[in-house]
């Protein structure tokens, strides 16, 4: 087992070239070739398709400096010939190209191709990356997600996952963070000048797509830089300013906020893990030009919102009190309480601008959509723990792992404010947004998969998290909580389900939690960290939501082998966990099909709206007083509204006829 690689390693700047390799054979019976494992120079692509607009990044070798080199993005037809639909030249940083397809036709199943043709001292040689751009599911077919994040270098090339994943045959793919660590490949990282910065990430990046490149091959897929993409290890924007690095690059930098790569390295950055998005919500950079890609992408009958958790972020030292002490995000004086800071008036969380694109998203249900979903890098909650006497995670690797059935005594909650439990006044913001259209929440970030139900004013009161596990976990965090400081009881095998306050004071409802486990496997690093990924099934015909989550090394065609507590089934109207105090009339509507139903209160405020499948619907309201129903289709731009007293409560219909 092994390969062979050819090398000219010159010590001295030269001019031309140092070596030259031509007509070269090896042969013997021990040698084995496989063409289909070629990597370069076009190393993988990407792409979304978003209300018949097709966007497609392809990831390239260093080739850009080749004068006039093109890329171009063909399909085949149905009568098997190839022709080209966009070209596109190719970003000298990123060492992307990066095509746009409007008017694609989603209902089909079509092959593509991206190639280039190099000019070699032998003559033009063409090179070309094949792939599918999938048929969009029908609107009602159940659509299934793969999750990922967190992927260190600790199970290179991964081949497993691919091929266990595979067996799941998900209809897109989810990576939503840390696709590298700075230590990928074991370079650490370089920072001399941005070129070399760049091809120094660039490394990282190739090593994630020769590991998972067929996992985004054939299927659309979303990718969500987070902190350790941009070589941090925790990172709050601040909205894109810079991080002053003089008195040092790790936590004394990170605390202030900012960026400490230069912008046009983290644009790179960027370019080459979002340019296939949806274009996004609004295009206006933040500090020092940095760009955005905050946006919606609308895909067989589910609406996501994909975040930016980190960018708008407060740095934790910048807002809270200096007795606080904090270090990288975690107090460091045991005698501050941040729960009693809930309300920090200078504190953000994901911004001005983004709270403003969630309101617009949450009440826009065009598409059509039936099902609501965010994605963000990490949870809104922080749901792990660490020892009583530690003042950070920063202990966590150092662990030993409990045994089976063990359940660890002596922890505490952690106070994370890399979490998005921070700052929690805006936290329950978002969580009311959410709420509002009954939205579903898909994060990574944690490398700890857990199943949370959010409360605000109660417990459960709000909606459900899914946080996936780590493809290679280099921080396993654990959820161990003191029995005692259980608010009430989910399951009674399982003690770490249930009421709990999280450590910012935040109510959440443990419904699963995969915690690290000495497992007798080899690799330790891989099998007892818990690593894997998630598997989420939208269905939105029985408007129902089921979440799995598997280890990575385990077959998953018997339908056995998940994680405890797994699979965990919610219902789409449990996005809104509120108890109601009564029901409007039956809502009924004639002329319209699965139509889009907004409750409002007597002075404008949404109460929440949902798409309904069928014709009927039985409005609950959450407050006394009089209540405005407004029923239609954004398609078509036609709506009717109604207005119920309280003395009409509960009693009779409401028809909503778009026939007469």
């Amino acid at each position: 087992v092994g390969n062979l690689a050819l090398l000219s390693h010159i010590e001295d700047d030269t001019s031309g070239p140092g070596a030259v390799f031509t007509d070269w054979c090896i042969s013997g019976s021990g040698i084995l070739a496989d063409p289909s494992a070629s990597f370069g120079p076009i190393m993988f692509a990407q792409y979304t398709l978003h209300r018949s607009t097709l966007k497609l990044t392809a990831q390239l070798a260093p080739i850009e400096s080749i004068r006039e080199l093109e890329a171009v993005l063909e399909t085949r037809s149905q009568s098997e010939d190839w022709a080209q639909v966009a070209r596109a030249s190719i970003d000298a940083l990123s060492r992307t190209a990066r095509f746009r397809v409007e008017s694609w036709t989603p209902d089909r199943a079509v092959e593509y191709r991206v190639r280039v043709v190099i000019p070699l001292a032998t003559g033009p040689m063409t090179y070309e990356y094949l792939g599918t751009v999938a048929a969009e599911p029908a609107l009602m077919d159940p659509l299934k997600a793969a999750v990922f994040s967190c992927n260190a270098d600790h199970g290179f090339p991964d081949s497993e996952v691919v091929q266990n994943v595979t067996v799941h045959n998900p209809d897109m793919s989810l990576f939503l963070g840390d696709q590298f660590y700075e230590g990928s490949g074991g370079f650490g990282i370089q920072t001399e000048s941005i070129e070399e910065a760049v091809l120094d990430m660039l490394h990282k990046w190739y090593m994630f797509g020769w590991s998972y490149r067929d996992l985004f091959r054939h299927v659309p897929a979303a990718f969500i830089p987070d902190d350790h993409d941009v070589y941090h290890g925790n990172v709050w924007g601040e909205g894109g300013k810079l991080a002053p690095t003089d008195k040092g690059w790790g936590a004394v930098a990170q605390d202030q906020g900012g960026y400490k790569m230069p912008v046009e390295w983290v644009d790179a950055v960027q370019m080459a893990q979002t340019s296939h998005l949806p274009d996004p919500f609004d295009p206006t950079p933040v500090e020092q030009g940095l760009g955005v890609y905050y946006t919606r992408w609308d895909y067989a009958g589910v609406s996501f919102a994909i975040l930016e958790d980190r960018k708008f972020k407060s740095a934790p030292a910048n807002v809270l009190p200096a007795g606080a002490q904090v270090l990288n995000g975690w107090i460091q004086n045991p005698a501050f309480d941040v729960r009693e800071y809930r309300d920090l008036p200078d504190a953000s969380l994901l911004g001005e601008r983004q709270m403003v694109f969630l309101d617009d998203w949450t009440g826009d249900w065009s598409g059509p959509s039936y099902m609501k979903v965010v994605l963000s890098q990490t949870n809104f909650a922080a749901v792990h723990t660490i020892p009583e006497d530690a003042m950070s995670g920063e202990v966590l690797p150092s662990l030993p792992m409990p045994q089976p059935g063990n359940y660890v005594l002596g922890d505490k909650m952690a106070v994370d404010m890399d979490s998005n439990g921070w700052p929690q006044v805006h936290r329950d913001e978002v969580l009311h947004l959410l709420r509002a259209c009954s939205a579903f929440h898909i994060a990574g970030d944690q490398h700890l998969a857990t199943v949370v139900r959010h409360g605000i004013e109660e417990f459960s009161d709000a909606g459900f998290s899914f946080t996936g596990p780590a493809l290679n976990n280099i921080w396993p965090r654990r959820w161990w909580p003191p029995t005692s400081v259980r608010e009430a009881p989910l399951d009674s095998s399982r003690a770490y389900t249930g009421d709990f306050f999280d450590g910012f004071g935040n109510r959440i409802t443990v419904h699963a939690a995969a915690n690290p486990r000495a497992t007798g496997l080899e690799p330790s690093i891989i099998r007892d960290r818990v690593t894997g990924y998630g598997i989420v099934i939208f269905d939105k015909q029985d408007e129902l939501i089921r979440i799995e989550c598997w280890p990575r090394h385990v077959d998953p065609s018997s339908g056995r082998g998940q994680y405890e507590g797994w699979p965990v089934i919610v219902d789409r109207e449990d996005g809104d966990g509120r108890s109601p105090v009564g029901f409007l009339p039956t809502v009924e509507v004639y002329g319209i099909t699965d139509p889009v139903v907004e409750v409002r209160n007597a002075d404008g405020a949404l109460v929440y709206v949902r798409r309904v499948v069928g014709r009927t619907f039985k409005p609950p309201v959450f407050a006394e007083g009089t209540h405005v129903v407004r029923v239609g289709d954004p398609e078509q731009g036609r709506w009717l509204e109604r207005s119920v007293n309280e003395e009409e409560r509960g009693r009779g219909t409401l028809v909503f006829d778009f026939l007469s």
